[in-house]
């Protein structure tokens, strides 16, 4: 019942169904994280990962994070992450990535396919695109192997022009996410099992006056940004 306006409050009622309650081992912070992780569980989920998976994902913003932590989860076999700055794929690595990827504007498209495809010494058979550009969405398509699943979890533009021909060829199957569906329990499940740790994923901790200074660095990713926290207290 958080206070509004001085000595005001506003009562928010939840169905039960809506509501999981924390372990007493899990904290308030790992709770807050339990969104973006029930994202990439859905998005997990729809990708069919499993022991047999060697997953590509692009991007390594928090999305793409949380993927990484569940598709390591469900036992991928092997987990590419790429990025445009080197600091993500940093953190990609610390979070157990296999391998990572520096993407660069001046790379041609064939070539960027050729060094990821080499990275695997393959093709991966799932690919999750966590950045929504109209250059990922191709790049997701071109690198799958044939046969293989791409799921798009990242929004950008609402048209975007894809290899679309390609795709179909190949039986490159493309599947879409929209956050998720049932998924927050099983989230739940991974933290308090341990067998997700999102805990290093929470960079930044602000006290609630200085709000302002968290949504700025958040939206900047000033000091490498990735899960900015705001306390009450």
């Amino acid at each position: 019942t958080p206070p509004v306006h001085g000595s005001l409050r506003r009562f928010y009622k939840h169905a039960a169904d809506f509501c999981f309650k924390l372990p007493d081992h899990v904290s308030l912070e790992e709770g807050a994280l339990l969104e973006p992780l029930s994202v990439a569980v859905h998005t997990c989920k729809r990708a069919e990962i499993g022991i047999n998976s060697k997953v590509l994902i692009l991007g390594a913003g928090p999305i793409g994070l949380v993927t990484l932590l569940v598709a390591k989860a469900m036992g991928a076999n092997k987990i590419v992450i790429t990025d445009m700055l080197e600091s993500r794929l940093n953190v990609a690595k610390k979070l157990g990535a296999d391998g990572t990827y520096l993407v660069q504007k001046n790379r041609s498209e064939e070539d960027t396919v050729a060094d990821i495809h080499a990275i695997f010494e393959g093709e991966p058979n799932r690919t999750i695109d966590a950045c929504g550009a109209q250059a990922s969405i191709r790049l997701a398509i071109f690198a799958t192997e044939t046969g293989g699943v791409v799921v798009l979890v990242g929004l950008g533009a609402p048209e975007v022009q894809i290899p679309l021909v390609n795709a179909l060829t190949r039986e490159v199957n493309i599947r879409g996410v929209f956050r998720y569906v049932n998924d927050y329990n099983d989230a739940l499940n991974l933290v308090a099992s341990g067998k997700v740790d999102v805990k290093p994923l929470i960079t930044h901790n602000y006290k609630i006056e200085e709000t302002k200074q968290a949504f700025e660095t958040s939206r900047t990713g000033a000091g490498g940004a990735i899960k900015v926290m705001i306390h009450c207290k």
